[in-house]
């Protein structure tokens, strides 16, 4: 399986924040297990002290370093009532809240590294080093040196060092990183050719059109880079609700404290309310609402092959109401396909001949048609395939060789008209045929002799059918349909699948600017991808979905989350997940909100017994905790698998 967005064991334990959280729940657990085995207080009290240091001292420390900035945030608060409760005597209470708080962190962090690794994935595309041509020798240098209008050499297999326009030689460059185009496209004088796509089996000469830095490939980076800083924007409001409830809840504590002594009441009961009061409006329970049906979620779905970056991702998922896919990798394999063999018939042979005599024409080749038509021969049971004689394949045109003592020829059908002279009526019907239908057609030629076309064409997934209609049940859209493939081509899959909405013909950032189009009339778009053209999209997009088999690199770094199965219909039951888990916490926040009020209240008003506050609190924190856990069960994904839009 290709990289996802989890991270391996030592990519975890390299980030300071992971390791205190982990350190912090294991002396948790500790210090737990002492205290119901009926340990001596000491020990039990030390697990959990050293609990409090290794969760609490990175926060706590930038807590402190933040007031020097006059800002007071929550992590500091939580560990100012965690001391409190331990001054008291509640050692276990304000251990829950330094672990909640430091394994938030640690995810936090985890979130951070994604991102920037994600734009790093993407400069490994462009080579490093070109070949450029001066005078009359050759001489290499590094890629970003390059500049507009010197010439490049790229021989057969290199990566194209460069933007540029070809002037010698003829190729087909496989550009599905850029275009997502499952075919090379041939390249030819006046082609223009893309920095980081590879060559095919010709030499070419290409003139550098743009500099690196202003590269297809640098300016996804850009795009990548700028959509996700906007993403910020949403912990911007976070923090500033945080620093409001911090500077709320410090003020009536000491309020609540020094009010009543200077009016003249007693230290220690005053002392004992504004403690039970710090306790009481301590939001553990309120984090609690949040992350467990949210983590439970996101635990849930990775067991269906869904993972998910964040729970940040997993809460945002369930406002989605537009799913766009991409076409070549994502509805359909990718890979071409024979759907249909038609002999002439001034031929008067077999279609397993035809078959046999291509494949053993086309094997040497390195194609994807010549690759589809060696398959449709072994599916056919045709196992002997002959050896071919003097192969020659010429870019752009096909192959010829010799098999059997007869000369075959796979064509492209512009090459056979060229070759022949003349057209074929019964070549040109079957041809016009399949280029109708959205497919590509070759002509089989055997002794100078038109014999037969094969129609190829990308396959489309078995579930993708299914997976259009989930999309469409979870959002109350049609999906839309995003490619960098031609208009024909796009047409035909979209209206076999039912979707409506086809936007064709698109380069990256032609995706980006078709994402912010729906997003200006105020959808909420989830795109589903597999290539690098898809990754700024995906970045500009609300959320950005990989598949876990076929995406590249750059797309499962720069997602938000990874299809690792690639059951396209799972992204529309994760959605519905998702609006199941933002329901949970609704309910959680209004179970925990309703029960500090009550507590806060009746201890402003009233004499809370501290006790019943720390039952009260801490009971609240259960019921959302165990609330939030139900997510955990395979009958949230399978309801949620059959859940209508809301």
């Amino acid at each position: 399986m290709r990289p996802s967005l989890l991270p391996r064991s030592a990519g975890w334990l390299a980030l300071p924040e992971v390791r205190w959280a982990a350190a912090s729940t294991g002396l948790f657990g500790v210090g737990g297990a002492l205290q119901l085995a009926g340990a001596p207080a000491w020990a039990w009290w030390a697990a959990y002290l050293a609990c409090y240091v290794t969760g609490g001292w990175e926060p706590g420390l930038a807590g402190l370093q933040a007031l020097r900035d006059r800002t007071l945030d929550v992590d500091l608060l939580m560990v100012v009532a965690a001391i409190v409760a331990a001054a008291i005597g509640q050692v276990l209470d304000g251990g829950l809240l330094i672990v909640i708080f430091a394994t938030s962190g640690a995810l936090e962090a985890l979130a951070t590294k994604r991102t920037r690794d994600s734009v790093t994935a993407l400069l490994t595309l462009a080579p490093e080093h070109a070949t450029v041509l001066r005078a009359s020798r050759e001489e290499v240098v590094a890629a970003d040196a390059l500049v507009v209008g010197d010439v490049i050499a790229v021989r057969p297999g290199e990566r194209i060092g460069a933007d540029g326009d070809v002037i010698d030689g003829a190729s087909e460059v496989d550009q599905a990183s850029i275009t997502g185009e499952p075919m090379p496209a041939v390249k030819e004088p006046g082609s223009s050719v893309f920095a980081g796509t590879i060559n095919g089996t010709g030499f070419l000469r290409v003139r550098v059109s743009r500099a690196a830095h202003d590269s297809v490939v640098a300016r996804i980076v850009a795009m990548v880079e700028e959509a996700s800083a906007t993403k910020a924007t949403t912990q911007l409001f976070i923090e500033r609700i945080e620093q409001r409830y911090s500077i709320g809840m410090v003020a009536a504590t000491v309020a609540l404290f020094a009010v009543p002594l200077a009016a003249g009441a007693e230290l220690e009961p005053t002392l004992l309310r504004a403690i039970t009061f710090m306790i009481v409006a301590s939001p553990c329970a309120v984090v609690l609402a949040t992350m467990p049906p949210l983590l439970s979620a996101i635990a849930n779905a990775g067991r269906h092959g869904v993972l998910l970056k964040s729970a940040v991702v997993m809460e945002q998922l369930g406002i989605t109401d537009t799913i766009a896919f991409d076409k070549t990798g994502t509805l359909t394999r990718g890979t071409p396909h024979v759907v249909a063999i038609d002999v002439l018939p001034s031929w008067a042979a077999a279609p397993d001949e035809a078959v046999g005599l291509a494949a053993a024409a086309e094997r040497p080749s390195q194609h994807p048609i010549a690759a589809a038509i060696v398959a449709a021969a072994l599916e056919r049971g045709i196992t002997d395939i002959p050896e071919a004689q003097g192969f020659v394949s010429v870019p752009g045109r096909g192959v010829r060789a010799t098999v059997g003592g007869r000369a075959i020829e796979v064509l492209a059908p512009a090459a056979f008209r060229d070759s022949t002279g003349a057209s074929s009526p019964d070549v040109d019907r079957l041809v016009s045929a399949a280029e109708q239908a959205g497919r590509t057609a070759v002509v089989l030629v055997v002794d100078a002799q038109p014999a037969g076309v094969f129609s190829t064409e990308d396959q489309t997934r078995p579930d993708a059918a299914r997976a259009v209609q989930a999309a469409r049940a979870a959002t109350g859209r049609t999906p839309v349909l995003l490619t960098g493939d031609n208009e024909l081509a796009a047409r035909r899959l979209g209206h076999s699948l039912g979707i409506e909405d086809i936007r064709a013909a698109l380069l990256p950032d032609g995706k980006a600017a078709a994402v912010a189009q729906l997003q200006a009339q105020g959808r909420r778009v989830l795109i589903v991808g597999d290539g690098v053209n898809d990754a700024p999209a995906m970045a500009a997009a609300h959320i950005g979905m990989a598949m876990g088999r076929t995406g590249s690199d750059l797309a499962l770094e720069t997602a938000d989350g990874i299809i690792v199965r690639d059951d396209l219909a799972s992204v529309a039951t994760v959605v519905q997940l998702s609006r199941r888990a933002r329901r949970v916490v609704g309910a959680n926040l209004a179970i925990a909100g309703t029960v500090i009020a009550a507590l806060v209240t009746w201890d402003l008003l009233g004499t809370l017994p501290l006790p019943l506050g720390v039952a009260g609190h801490e009971g609240s924190t259960v019921i959302v905790g165990l609330n939030g856990l139900r997510l955990l069960r395979n009958k949230a994904w399978r309801t949620a698998d059959v859940a209508p839009a809301q």
